[in-house]
């Protein structure tokens, strides 16, 4: 036989695909150059939480106040006329006159009060002497109820 040889599949594969390994390296280099952009890492867990916060309440706002507008707006209309009609209703109060509610009594008021509520009440020696409870026999207690 002469000087060739016979090639197999697989040599012939890559002896055709080897002016491809420089462009797939380019492509694996700037793949992985890609993945450790700053952008593209996780985030911290305090980036994470303020990102949560802010978008919570940008997911609230748009899931709860602004389908149901009217509602929220006629709510509030009626919150304004209560307070419109409570703060119509108050009697004004006169810059000398203020209650004296036992609440708004100074503590010496409060104390004077007390000892004179007191005051008309016997000592605690003077009441009668507690009476001693002792329980008769449960048979006693069934023949005294039923004679």
């Amino acid at each position: 036989m002469g000087g060739t040889e016979m090639k197999t599949p697989r040599e012939i594969l890559l002896a055709r695909h080897q002016t491809a390994v420089p462009k797939l390296d380019a492509v694996r280099r700037e793949t992985i150059a890609g993945l450790n952009h700053q952008g593209t890492k996780a985030p911290s867990g305090v980036l994470v939480l303020v990102s949560w916060c802010l978008g919570g309440s940008n997911k609230l706002w748009q899931e709860l106040v602004l389908p149901s507008r009217r509602i929220w707006s006629g709510l509030a209309t009626v919150w304004i006329l209560i307070l419109a009609v409570n703060f119509a209703q108050r009697e004004p109060v006169a810059a000398g006159k203020f209650s004296t509610a036992p609440a708004m009594m100074s503590f010496r008021e409060q104390q004077r009060w007390m000892n004179e509520l007191f005051a008309e009440r016997g000592s605690i020696a003077d009441a009668e002497p507690r009476k001693v409870y002792s329980p008769k026999p449960r048979t006693e207690t069934f023949q005294t109820f039923f004679t």
